[in-house]
């Protein structure tokens, strides 16, 4: 005989498994108070806390984000605007510069003009010997009239110098106020922009906060209307049962008869207990199902010893057997052998000429032949 593995059938141990922990799942749903009483969503409400939470930290870091980003755009305007004065100074010292050494009045073409007659040469005349065409001041002009002339002719430059010097600075001044002015549109439309932000925030937060007092003025109306309920019921319950039958120890109210000649029924909301006849006889038939169990159990140690015996003599067998069959094939491997070693040995012997070279006595007799 040899060993079987009996399958053994999991699905009823499964189900028992699973209508047990179902049952303990319902009756912790069932008994627990406060879900009962309040019917709170908790993983719903704790899901909502922390969508809450990440919204308000998602918030709070785009406005961190926004504040540094303003930041950096004022920091930046400032750099550029102390850029484009050092910028300007340096333009205008060049510039300046420039005019000091490339544009002198002394090296413009009419120089003789502006400085005096610098480069001409005088001519003196002491005694009146050339007469009036070598005249060199006429009537109505003096001395000093060159000089006055380069003065109005540097006064005129110095103006309008000035003048263009007082443009650039309108024109600067202007555009100034106009990045001034930009810059402080765009501050207030960020101010502006923040504070709809705040109040959207604000209105939003009220709302929620209205939502969550209407949620709890009507989760307290259901509870006061569900303790009334109770107390309602509970009220009517008591009244029921001290003027119901129970109170009254009649035995003969959980009996009933039934209609058509049928036997009568137990009532289960009446019946107040056995008998003890009827204690007896379940007694009894418990003993009796005990000892049935008792030897069933017997004989069912009984089959699986001999299903174990069985299945051990099959192994012992089943070893035995092959434990010959290893030794027939350490036999028949040695015989194989020996015959591939017989079978060499005489195909050597066949196919080579051994002692064919046969000694004589003279051969012999060459031994010992002398003293040596």
């Amino acid at each position: 005989m040899y060993k079987v593995d009996v399958p053994v059938d999991q699905s009823i141990g499964e189900a028992v498994e699973r209508r047990r922990s179902a049952a303990t799942a319902r009756k912790a749903r069932i008994f627990d108070t406060r879900l009962r009483v309040m019917g709170l969503d908790l993983d719903a409400l704790n899901q909502q806390v922390q969508e809450k939470k990440h919204q308000q930290t998602v918030e709070r870091q785009r406005d961190t984000a926004l504040d540094k980003l303003a930041q950096y755009y004022d920091d930046l305007l400032l750099q550029q605007d102390i850029d484009e004065r050092e910028r300007r100074a340096a333009l205008h010292t060049d510039l300046t510069q420039f005019w000091a050494t490339q544009q002198r009045v002394e090296d413009s073409s009419d120089a003789d003009l502006k400085c005096g007659l610098k480069g001409a040469f005088g001519i003196t005349n002491p005694g009146g010997e050339l007469g009036p065409a070598s005249m060199q001041i006429f009537e109505g002009e003096g001395s000093s009239e060159p000089q006055t002339w380069k003065t109005k002719e540097t006064e005129r430059d110095l103006r309008m110098q000035k003048e263009d010097n007082l443009r650039r600075c309108m024109r600067n001044q202007h555009r100034e106020m106009l990045e001034s002015r930009e810059l402080v549109h765009r501050d207030l439309r960020e101010v502006q922009q923040a504070a709809l932000e705040e109040e959207c925030k604000k209105a939003a937060c009220i709302a929620l906060d209205n939502y969550n007092q209407a949620l709890a003025a009507e989760r307290a109306e259901k509870l006061k209307e569900q303790h009334r309920r109770e107390e309602r019921d509970n009220l009517t319950e008591m009244v029921h049962i001290l003027t119901s039958d129970m109170m009254t120890e009649c035995a003969d109210t959980a009996k009933r008869e039934a209609g058509g000649g049928k036997p009568s029924r137990m009532l289960t909301d009446r019946w107040k207990g056995m008998s003890p006849k009827q204690l007896r006889a379940i007694h009894m038939e418990r003993e009796q199902q005990c000892l049935e169990k008792q030897v069933l159990e017997i004989e069912d140690a009984a089959w699986d010893l001999q299903l174990l015996k069985l299945s051990t003599e099959a192994e012992e067998k089943e070893t035995r057997a092959a434990e010959l069959r290893r030794r027939r094939r350490i036999q028949m491997d040695e015989y194989n052998m020996q015959l591939a070693r017989e079978q060499v040995h005489a195909h050597y012997s066949g196919s080579v000429k051994l002692y064919t070279n046969k000694p004589t006595n003279d051969y012999f007799h060459q031994f010992n032949a002398s003293s040596r």
